[in-house]
């Protein structure tokens, strides 16, 4: 049984491990291409942008009052651009959100 078991976490970590490896060894060759540099720098805040976007939409749905949100983002935001200390502007920005929602 315990076989079995390190067996399943020995194929889900090889083929975790391959799904990520994989495009950085088959793309290394373009690493150099205009587009893949384009695509490296903005794609990134982009798509942070989307998903904070896309959970402040939903939670001004659910919570009554979006100041605690509007509060929140800001704080982060301003953190964020501030310090760029992600971990931190996260915590403090998820804080005030607690101490206002």
């Amino acid at each position: 049984m315990d076989s079995y078991i390190w067996g399943l976490i020995l194929v889900g970590t090889l083929a975790t491990f391959s799904t990520r490896a994989l495009p950085f060894v088959l793309l290394a060759p373009f690493a150099t291409h205009p587009l893949l540099q384009f695509l490296g720098r903005y794609l990134p805040p982009v798509m942070m942008v989307l998903l904070a976007v896309y959970a402040g939409a939903d939670l001004v749905k659910v919570v009554a009052t979006p100041t605690a949100i509007v509060a929140a983002t800001l704080c982060t935001a301003l953190l964020q651009w501030y310090l760029r200390n992600p971990l931190f502007s996260i915590f403090l920005g998820t804080l005030v959100y607690g101490l206002l929602g």
